[in-house]
């Protein structure tokens, strides 16, 4: 693709509004009509109000700026400490707390109560200032008009959990420290985009890139990458032996510090009593208790009540029925843009090249077919997995798509069927012949490997796809591992998601800001295949997959550099469908941004839940019913 080629229903009303060709009551009904949301339509409109004044230019960024708070219902009176113990359950259990090069939700969670960004995102992806005095814009003068830097300013009086300050130079090192690759970070993807940063005082930093960048804000937004680490701690001589203690006990600006921390287990946690707001926490420690079983962790909320919170719950929808009737707790159910999905390893991960597997010039002799991979398309029965695994059509419906969720850039030229037939057509076709009850082709056995975590919801999803495959004659092996080992990035770890050491394998991932860049880089080769997890990155390149496509890299490189929202949304929608087309991934369901379980003890509304934020973004706040 040599020229942008973005073109589509939203893309041609923008431009009508920009011409002038149509109000902004007519936009805003025709915008709905393609199934557009409002907050959607409400950045494009607030875009083309600033882009009116002389002088400005627009961004994704500038449009997508929020004025409200943080979630806190029922904070007035209340004082730090007062509310004892607060206890979470996680049926997945951290293993470590440094987010910075974490590959699994879980141990984001268990670091989030400590270490903080810059600046959170609201449900609707607007964003609030945390550790700045505001959030950038052109009109505040933060935000420069061409979109290649912005300036954050630090609040006075932030310190670490030490009592050390927090100021700029942390922010210069982070971005340093991420982008180091003896660090193995997995969000230096989303840090490259910076161009160099520069100190301005001890409370102002200013952030340059190399191109207009309309997604400025991701690297310091959000509880998936925009983590703040203390220079102190980690500008050290020994900065491994550093980062290793930091796994452990991490130094923050968060409400809460580490007590004791048993991997795989128990994190205990008490208040930070540097924490800048005098009144906050409520509670005085928290029990994050892992293990057991996503249903056992239903019924310690649900029905004993000896929990305050359960995360994930994926849980069959008739047993969270059941146990909601124990009158302790309720479940909470949030649409957003997560997907169970298969991805498929398009590498050989069963040849050994210059020392690795899976390694990135090789071809996958199976599902580097795309025959078999539309087959293995054919053979999911979607449908069955949302309405009896998940909440069905309403809450968690069968997708085609793997970015989905954000009504602006949902393809709509997609569509998924379930059709052994067919499937067993296109295998004859491409010469896949049956043999006893397996196919092969020039000697090789359609035989494959199919991981996931250990999960009764995830295993049962196993049984419904194999049953399909058997009939259409596959050979596949079934595989389960401990979600501690199978989110767990280290680089000795080949049972992980980023060796990828099998040819098929399931999760749930999502858009972890309003401009899923930083989500669509899962598919991204880069130059040389940089971006593709190979021993030469420790494994924590975000290609797990080994997808390679040209032109998939080039709308991706161009839609970085975006800054117009109806052209962009039309982009990434392009990016989705060379991905479903070419079948490198299998979505499944559209699941639940969360759904979890909560306390009737408990304000549900500080549990601000989204796909941008983790759901202990907001615990400062929470608070026990008076």
């Amino acid at each position: 693709m040599t020229e942008r080629t973005a073109k589509g229903p939203l893309a041609a009303l923008h431009q009508a509004l920009q011409a002038g060709e149509m109000t902004r009551r007519e936009f805003t009904l025709r915008a709905l009509a393609l199934g557009v949301t409002m907050p959607v339509i409400s950045m494009i409109l607030r875009a083309e109000t600033v882009r009116a004044t002389p002088g400005r230019h627009i961004g994704w960024g500038v449009a997508a700026q929020g004025a409200t708070g943080a979630p806190a219902e029922g904070m007035d009176g209340r004082t730090r400490g007062e509310g004892g113990e607060l206890k979470l359950i996680q049926w997945q259990a951290a293993s470590m707390l440094s987010p910075h090069v974490s590959t699994g939700e879980k141990d984001y969670l268990a670091g989030q109560l400590i270490v903080e960004p810059l600046m959170h995102y609201l449900p609707d992806g607007s964003l609030i200032p945390n550790l700045v005095t505001e959030v950038p814009t052109v009109e505040n003068g933060l935000l420069a008009e061409d979109l290649k830097s912005v300036t954050y300013k630090i609040l006075d009086g932030v310190t670490w959990s030490d009592g050390e300050p927090l100021t700029a130079d942390d922010v210069v090192f982070t971005w340093e420290w991420v982008v180091d690759p003896a660090n193995a970070s997995v969000s230096a993807g989303v840090y490259a985009a910076i161009d160099s940063m520069e100190v301005v005082d001890a409370q102002t930093v200013q952030v340059f890139f190399a191109d207009p960048n309309a997604n400025w804000f991701e690297p310091h937004a959000g509880s998936a990458w925009g983590y703040v680490y203390p220079k102190h701690v980690l500008d050290v001589e020994d900065g491994k032996a550093a980062h290793d203690a930091f796994l452990l006990n991490p130094v923050g600006t968060g409400p809460y510090k580490v007590d004791t921390f048993t991997p795989n287990d128990q994190v205990i946690y008490s208040i930070n009593e540097n924490y800048r707001d005098p009144n906050k926490p409520y509670f005085a420690t928290v029990n994050l208790k892992g293990g057991g079983d996503a249903a056992s962790a239903a019924r310690a909320v649900l029905q004993t009540g000896d929990y305050d919170f359960a995360w994930n719950l994926q849980v069959e929808p008739d047993i969270l029925a059941e146990l909601e009737q124990g009158g302790k707790g309720i479940v909470s159910i949030a649409a957003g843009t997560s997907v169970e999905r298969i991805e498929i390893q398009h590498a050989d991960h069963t040849t050994e090249v210059d020392g690795q597997r899976a390694e990135k010039s090789t071809v996958n002799p199976t599902m580097g077919d795309k025959a078999v991979r539309q087959a293995l398309n054919l053979a999911a029965q979607r449908d069955v997995m949302s309405e009896q695994l998940y909440a069905g059509e309403e809450f968690e419906p069968p997708t085609a798509n793997i970015l989905t969720g954000i009504a602006a850039m949902t393809s709509p030229n997609t569509s998924w069927e379930f059709n052994v037939e067919e499937a067993k057509r296109i295998l004859d076709e491409a010469g896949w012949v049956m043999e006893g009850d397996v196919r092969a082709k020039d000697g090789v056995e359609l035989s494959i490997t199919y991981v996931t975590t250990i999960n009764p919801v995830r295993q049962k999803e196993q049984a419904i796809l194999k049953q399909s495959l058997d009939e259409i004659g596959f050979r596949t092996e079934l595989k389960q591992v401990d979600a501690a080992v199978f989110f767990d990035g280290s680089p000795g770890n080949d049972q992980n998601i980023n060796h990828f050491y099998n040819d098929l394998q399931m999760y749930t991932n999502n858009a972890t800001t309003p401009i899923p860049v930083a989500y669509m880089i899962g598919w991204y080769s880069g130059p040389d295949g940089e971006n593709i997890a190979q021993a030469s990155n420790n494994w924590n390149g975000q290609n797990y997959s080994r997808f390679q496509n040209a032109e998939y890299d080039e709308i991706f490189e161009q839609v970085r550099l975006e800054t117009d929202i109806a052209l962009a949304a039309e982009m990434f929608i392009q990016l989705n469908d060379i991905i479903i087309n070419e079948v490198g991934v299998i979505p499944l369901v559209n699941r639940a941004a969360s759904k979890h379980a909560i306390s009737t003890t408990l304000y549900e509304g500080n549990v601000a839940s989204s796909d941008f934020e983790y759901n202990y973004w907001n615990i400062a706040n929470w608070n026990r019913k008076a």
